[in-house]
């Protein structure tokens, strides 16, 4: 406490209660859309964990700050230059198209701002509804050895996958899904995007795995499968056109041929809460050593 004190007066000492102007408000709120407009579209991207992943590391410069560890703060004074040019080339395609929207978005659209029904909706997780209907449509397809690829999005926004492929935007029912993934229709091929009670997207192209730990008899689905949860917290549902059988993704991590009742359950907990990638790989631990045992 003795060291937070002057640390206070060392830093904010400018504090102080200016008169505040006509002009001073109007710049107040033009700063103020423009930081919501960026934090929005930080979420929409995956850039919303790095910048998740920034305010920890200004915390913990903070932190280092107060108490002087000074081998800590020259390294972050080293780094923090580089950092933010490599910030620039990693995020170069989503600046690109953030400035893109800009050029093309209607400032004068009120109701997109200040719209608390859609808010509303965006917030709310998966029905009992919806679950019921993803676990008809998925083992229907498994029936029929009919291939079908289902990301259900998280925390993570999938908007730039989501633009890959053509817009749905439609609730999600058992007929619809089944009716994109059947044979020679024009949705049929890719991977449909799921959010909240919605179907937003289909054919939509996902990044492979290149890992080597996968098998050689998993096909391009599977793989599109795996790639998608390692680069977000997705849970991701494959139906295998050549067995039937049913897998699902999340973590970086694959577990095959699950029933319904086991599929109801994981989808039951993503209901609630989002799903923890360390519980499903012990879970996908217990799945592995049953199937030794019998």
């Amino acid at each position: 406490m003795d060291k937070l004190i002057p640390f206070i007066q060392k830093y904010f000492y400018w504090l102080s209660f200016p008169k505040i102007g006509i002009t001073d408000i109007v710049e107040i709120i033009i700063i103020t859309f423009i930081i919501y407009q960026i934090i929005i579209w930080i979420q929409k991207t995956r850039a919303w964990a790095l910048f998740k992943g920034i305010v920890v590391l200004l915390v913990f410069t903070l932190f280092a700050m107060v108490f002087e560890l000074n081998t800590i703060l020259w390294i972050v004074s080293k780094t923090i230059n580089v950092g933010i040019i490599a910030i620039f080339i990693v995020f170069q395609p989503e600046l690109r198209r953030a400035l893109e929207q800009l050029g093309r978005k209607n400032f004068l659209n009120l109701n997109s701002i200040f719209s608390t029904e859609d808010q509303k909706v965006k917030t709310e997780r998966m029905s009992d509804r919806t679950i019921q209907e993803l676990v008809k449509a998925t083992f229907e397809l498994a029936r029929t050895k009919t291939g079908a690829l289902i990301v259900l999005e998280q925390d993570v926004a999938l908007g730039e996958y989501e633009r890959t492929g053509i817009s749905i935007d439609a609730v999600l029912t058992s007929q619809l899904l089944i009716n994109i993934f059947e044979h020679n229709t024009p949705l049929h091929d890719g991977a449909v995007i799921v959010r909240n009670n919605r179907i937003v997207s289909a054919t939509c192209y996902l990044p492979l795995t290149d890992s080597l730990e996968i098998g050689k008899e998993l096909g391009t689905r599977h793989r599109a499968a795996i790639g998608i949860s390692e680069v977000s917290d997705s849970l991701t549902i494959v139906v295998s056109e050549e067995t039937g059988k049913v897998s699902l993704a999340v973590g970086g991590q694959l577990i095959r041929n699950i029933d319904g009742d086991k599929m109801k359950n994981r989808l039951t907990r993503l209901q609630k809460k989002p799903l923890d990638v360390k519980r499903f790989r012990l879970w996908k631990g217990r799945q592995k050593d049953e199937a030794n045992n019998k």
